[in-house]
């Protein structure tokens, strides 16, 4: 007893496509697409906490004590994970950063002097 598929003898089935816009995995890195992180730290040792502070400033702006706020291509975030890795003594010190959505960058609530800096382009002609 052969089951009946509905498809014609000699013809392949097709696979159904899903409609619409493909949806990509959001936590797969963009390849230069930037996206914003927040870097906090608590460092007791003032020269190594200066070292630190220094070094993020290169990669974005001071936005709090102990708190930068940088937009970052995914190579440059892998870069500064690295060398803050050879600043801090891992035992005594606590570097935490968080990557920030769109998303949540839009649902961000400052009070007071706070504000979002943003990346800007640089078109050289």
């Amino acid at each position: 007893m052969t089951r009946q598929t509905g498809i014609l003898p000699g013809k392949a089935a097709s696979v159904a496509k899903p409609r619409g816009k493909v949806q990509e995995d959001p936590l797969k890195p963009v390849r230069n697409k930037r996206q914003w992180v927040a870097v906090a730290y608590d460092i007791p040792d003032d020269k190594r906490r200066r070292k630190v502070m220094k070094m993020l400033a290169g990669y974005g702006r001071w936005a709090q004590y102990s708190v930068f706020e940088c937009e970052v291509r995914p190579a440059d975030l892998e870069r500064m994970v690295q060398r803050l890795r050879k600043l801090i003594r891992a035992e005594l010190d606590d570097v935490r950063i968080y990557p920030l959505c769109e998303t949540c960058l839009g649902k961000t609530i400052m009070l007071g002097k706070a504000e979002m800096h943003r990346h800007t382009s640089i078109t050289i002609v």
